[in-house]
This record gives C-alpha cells, structure tokens and sequence, in this order.
C-alpha cells in the first residue's frame, strides 16, 4: 500500500517559510534571501537542476542520491491554495511536480494540465477526499503533502502521515509559518528511520511508531 509522507525544508528555529513570503511582496523582510539559505542545498543537487532544466553542474553523493529517490517514489501531491498561489506565479510552464496535484481550496476552477505530466485538480471536498482521490491516482506509488504548513498539520491530526522527511537548515527565521503548529493532542509519534549530514542541512527521516 502507498505510504502518505511530508518532505520539506525546515529553519533550525522550526519555520517552513519566511514571514511575509508572497510573490507580490518580494522586498519583505528579505524573505527571497532567507528561503534560498533554506532550500539552497537542493537548488545545489545534480538531479534536482536536470528536473527543473536549471543548467548542467550540481552536486553528486548522497544527498543528489537522497532527493532522486524521494522525488521518484511519489505518484501524488496534495498542497493548500496558499501554496498553489504563489507556485502559480513563479513555476515554469512545465510544473516541477511531474504527477497529479491535489489543491485544498474552497475556489471551483477546473483542472489546469501542465506540460510534463502535471496536472493540478481543485479539491473542494476537504482533504480526506483529496486524499482519497490522491491514493487512487498514485497507485502502487507514494502521496507527498507539499505543503504548506496548514495542510501538513491538518493530515498529521488526521492522523495518515507515515513518514516525516525534514532538511534542517542552519538558518534562523525569526518569524514565520512553523511547521509543528495547531496540534491536536495526542500527537502522532515518530521514531528516528535515518539522519544524513550535509554541508548545507542536516536530512532526518521519522517513520511513524
């Protein structure tokens, strides 16, 4: 059966994103600046600079090894509106998901195809059916929950999130959108699977107990 799993950046002080992180905005509190020290160890990796035709040259090892099997093992994504928006916006034609996308939303708009192999479906049935329709389409393959924050907390108080996988970045936000937010007690729990020391974030890997 495919497993639900969360990938994503983290700030040591446990924010997903910067405060005031809107395309509209690019000045804020210099949050173009805080992401990139977030998310910049990916942007280095071989594999993820061919998927999004960035250029040649990246790293190779571990890491590159890392992002190429977690990205090959989803069959589904399931974001938030909020995430959809400012995507919308700064994604290049051909959407860097490669796979159906479920967007939570209380907008109806119909599906927006993608060159790629994306194509975005608006849910507006609440995320248990946008999960549901994300497990059919994804098959023997796995479901990412993209993000954001909101969304990531509404599946773990669902309790349907199997594995967590977290970059912890050495940078400090200050302010933000915190992952771990708006918890419902009891809390799901997760053991330590595995932990990969990189130059630029440390890469820890929870299953669920």
């Amino acid at each position: 059966m495919s497993k639900v799993f969360v990938s994503i950046g983290l700030s040591l002080d446990g924010y997903m994103a910067p405060e005031g992180m809107t395309m509209e905005n690019p000045e804020y509190k210099n949050w173009g600046a805080k992401w990139g020290a977030l998310m910049g160890w990916a942007l280095n990796q071989r594999y993820l600079r061919e998927n999004l035709k960035l250029g040649p040259g990246g790293e190779t090892g571990p890491v590159n090894d890392l992002l190429r099997r977690t990205t090959e093992r989803i069959g589904a994504n399931i974001m938030g509106k909020r995430m959809f928006d400012q995507g919308e916006r700064a994604w290049p034609e051909e959407a860097p998901f490669h796979t159906p996308v479920y967007v939570l939303t209380n907008m109806k708009r119909e599906p927006w195809v993608r060159p790629g192999g994306t194509t975005f479906f608006f849910i507006n049935d609440g995320p248990a059916r946008a999960l549901d329709l994300a497990r059919e389409s994804a098959g023997s393959r796995d479901i990412r929950i993209a993000g954001g924050a909101d969304v990531i907390q509404q599946y773990l108080n669902q309790g349907v999130v199997d594995e967590l996988e977290i970059a912890l970045a050495p940078v400090l936000f200050g302010s933000g959108r915190r992952l771990f937010d708006n918890l419902r007690e009891p809390a799901p729990q997760f053991r330590i699977d595995r932990v990969l020391e990189g130059p630029a974030a440390t890469h820890l890997r929870y299953v669920r107990q």
